[in-house]
This record gives structure tokens, sequence and C-alpha cells, in this order.
């Protein structure tokens, strides 16, 4: 079952963040104020929305027997887990204290950012799997 949560999540994930998100959540998901705010809970209730699509999917056409209580917690773990990274200051910490200076300036934070996302993908569908 943890395969088939995984790449349930893996598929909603990737709708989530390229055609659902708009281009003002991208441009001020990290930003301060209001409106950083605003767009980061915008785009994380997209991933909740979405995730919670996906895990109905599965267990409607698979026939995935999951625990609703297990399933509630790792989909609202996935769009905690989906807001705090986006904020961008995590990714910036860890690259900082990794030493990736040099693959900051060449593009490494959004690969660091897709891992620590599906990172927290794989953590959700291992939960769900488990208390199922």
């Amino acid at each position: 079952m943890f395969a088939s949560l995984f790449v349930l999540h893996y598929v909603a994930h990737l709708l989530s963040d390229y055609p659902l998100q708009t281009d003002h959540q991208a441009a001020h998901k990290a930003g301060a104020g209001v409106c950083g705010w605003r767009a980061n809970a915008a785009h994380a209730t997209t991933h909740l929305a979405v995730s919670t699509i996906a895990l109905a999917v599965g267990v409607a056409v698979l026939g995935l027997d999951v625990n609703p209580v297990a399933a509630a917690a790792g989909v609202v773990w996935i769009g905690v887990t989906h807001s705090v990274i986006d904020r961008r200051w995590p990714v910036a910490r860890w690259m900082a204290f990794a030493r990736q200076a040099g693959f900051a300036q060449h593009g490494g934070a959004a690969h660091v950012d897709q891992t620590a996302h599906l990172t927290a993908l794989v953590v959700a569908a291992l939960a769900i799997a488990g208390l199922s």
C-alpha cells in the first residue's frame, strides 16, 4: 500500500506545485506580511485538497483500505510541511548549514525544495500505510 500511496501523493504534489499553482502564489508564497501568508495558505490548501482527492481515488479505484484518522493526519502533514518548506527559509538555512552556497547560486534551491517535499510525502505515505 505504501507504494500506491506515495505515487498518488506524488502526482497530487506535481499537480499542486505546477499546473494548479498561480503565478501570484509562486511569486509571493515566501513573502512577508499578509500577502505572503495568504499566497502560502492558498497554495498549501491546494495541496490539502488535491492530496485528499488523490487519496479518495486510491480508496475508490485501487481499493486501498486506509484508516481515516491516519489519512487525515497524513494529508494535514503534507499541507503543513509544504507550507513551511515554501516559506523558503528552511531550504536556505539547510543549504547554508550544508555549505552549498555554490549549488544555491546555480539553481540548487529548487532541487533541495523538491527533495524536502518528497521526503514529507514519503513520511505521509509510510504513516498512512503503517497505521491502516
